[in-house]
């Protein structure tokens, strides 16, 4: 659980950093499932992570310039006859008193209360986000305010992404975040090891998925922290596959990327493995060319080290070993620079990972690489894809059939130490 103290410490990070300017986030909509059934409410990122505010309809301007309110919230009123359908609402004193703003008014204020905030600012810090009739509400102020600049010689001559300024904090996590990561990790971990003692052929992918979530809730967790890869067969090949219904195989590979939310959080694994308990001898080879490009790609994780190396470390180590099947030939360097290895190897090695599953930051400043520190959490998950109509690039040898059907992906969860790193994930047996 993050204090209340931790939300005023993020907050007070924030408003440092943006000085006499003024920061504005939107909360969420909710989303439609179809016709008027709406999906479970997940608040954005970035809302709640400076504010634990879990509800819909919701502003949070942060105006540290401003003589008495530098945190305000825009929320949604109390009202029993709504709350009856829709849940009850912390309304505008319950945000004062539980989420520590220094002023709140009703959603309906908005237009009227904002420019407060505003007219002394000297940049406007946003996302332009996929509301757009906010984004145009945060537009007009910001117009009107510049047609009557030279009257007053104060207001923001400028909008600014508000991810450039808060993203690189969200990037280290606390140890109360990582206490959440820990225990998402966890939990995904008993569910991927029920679901290798689950699966057997004969059942179907659906079934495996099922066994997973469950455990994900019964568990305590919010449920998944992204839809469920349960790839059987040929389907390992897709990366993003999650129809999950076909019937598992003797003798297929079972690929499954699965992870659990906790407390907002989130956990990020995958597992390939043999359903009927033994590799052939090509998918033994591919998997322990893969488990050898992850362990070399792991050690990379220290504080100090670009974050691309460990990307670069792991194609090395995937390509040599292609090269050494006679699936790719040539110069090792020329392979590399030109991406010859796409076919079997077409994604990054991994990505940061936190209140979003693809969480918020850079992977690199300019020409400058973007350097691990501590408290950085990130995924390291090489793989290779052969799939039944994988097609080499011009000037590389055809592929054998014995190969074709053969995908193989091993992820983990890796947080940079002071010292090195700790792998969140390594219960699951690899």
């Amino acid at each position: 659980m993050i204090e209340a103290a931790e939300y005023q410490q993020r907050r007070q990070a924030l408003m440092e950093k943006i000085g006499s300017g003024t920061a504005i986030f939107r909360s969420a909509p909710m989303a439609v499932m179809h016709n008027d059934v709406e999906y479970t409410f997940r608040q954005d990122s970035d809302f709640y992570y400076l504010t634990g505010f879990n509800e819909p309809n919701a502003v949070a301007v942060f105006a540290p310039h401003h003589e008495e309110h530098q945190f305000v919230l825009f929320v949604q009123p109390k009202d029993p006859e709504k709350e009856v359908w829709t849940g009850y609402r912390m309304g505008v004193e319950g945000a004062k008193e539980r989420y520590g703003a220094d002023e709140a008014y009703p959603i309906s204020e908005l237009e009227e209360k904002l420019p407060q905030y505003l007219i002394k600012a000297s940049c406007i810090y946003y996302h332009v986000g996929r509301d757009r009739q906010f984004n145009e509400t945060v537009l007009t102020h910001w117009q009107q305010l510049m047609r009557t600049y030279p009257k007053r010689g104060t207001g923001p001559v400028a909008i600014q992404d508000s991810g450039t300024i808060l993203h690189p904090l969200r990037l280290v996590k606390s140890p109360a975040e990582l206490q959440l990561m820990r225990k998402a990790a966890e939990i995904s971990v008993k569910a991927h090891i029920h679901a290798q003692e689950f699966a057997q052929p004969g059942r179907y992918e659906y079934e495996i998925q099922a066994e997973m979530e469950h455990l994900f809730r019964l568990q305590g967790g919010n449920g998944f922290a992204y839809p469920s890869i349960v790839a059987s067969g040929a389907n390992s090949c897709i990366l993003h596959y999650i129809e999950n219904d076909r019937q598992l195989q003797e003798n297929d590979l079972l690929l499954i990327d699965a992870g659990c939310a906790y407390g907002y959080y989130n956990a990020d694994i995958t597992r390939t493995f043999p359903i009927s308990g033994a590799f052939t001898p090509e998918q033994q080879t591919i998997y322990d060319l893969v488990l050898e490009a992850q362990k070399q790609a792991v050690a990379q994780v220290q504080p100090g080290n670009p974050y691309s190396k460990i990307h670069e470390t792991a194609v090395r180590v995937l390509v040599e070993g292609l090269m050494e099947i006679g699936l790719l030939v040539g110069d090792i360097e020329e392979i590399i620079k030109e991406e010859k290895y796409k076919p079997f190897y077409m994604h990054r090695t991994g990505h940061w990972l936190g209140l979003d599953v693809h969480d918020v930051g850079v992977y690199q400043n300019g020409e400058d690489p973007q350097n691990l520190q501590p408290g950085n959490v990130l995924t390291v998950e090489p793989g290779i894809y052969i799939g039944l109509e994988t097609k080499p690039v011009e000037g590389q040898p055809e592929i054998p059939d014995c190969w074709r059907g053969i995908g193989v992906r091993i992820e983990d969860d890796v947080l940079v130490t002071p010292d090195g790193h700790e792998v969140l994930t390594a219960g699951v047996p690899k």
